[in-house]
């Protein structure tokens, strides 16, 4: 089970972090993502970490202001969104893979947080 959190109403150029705990499952033997869905829009990658928590990758969109981490002792992986904009508005969704790292394609998690919102006005 995964549970995000964090979400809310922000001004532009404000920063927020998000978290997703996890429970029910060996967190470390996963790879985890974070995905978006702005309104009227079809969901996107954001950005995912392996296993390690060595290594991240991201969506051009967000690259240089968003960072994702994780915390395997807690069972949490974070997405720390800097310098935020308007467009970022969306729910926001972690998602856990258990085979596949660095994956931006949505069918290669297999387990998927509620989704948080994150709301930046201008």
């Amino acid at each position: 089970q995964l549970q995000a959190s964090g979400g809310g109403l922000v001004q532009a150029g404000d920063s927020l972090r998000l978290s997703c705990a996890a429970s029910g499952r060996p967190f470390s033997n996963y790879a985890m993502g974070w995905f978006r869905r702005a309104p009227g829009k079809e969901r996107e990658f954001v950005g995912s970490i392996r296993r390690s928590g060595y290594s991240a990758y991201y969506a051009d969109s967000v690259k240089g202001r968003f960072t994702v981490s994780r915390d395997n002792a807690k069972n949490t992986v974070y997405l720390q969104m800097n310098r935020l904009k308007p467009e970022d508005t969306a729910v926001y969704y972690c998602a856990a893979a258990s085979f596949y790292s660095d994956s931006e394609f949505e069918d290669t998690y297999d387990y998927w947080g509620q989704g948080t919102l994150v709301t930046v006005s201008s």
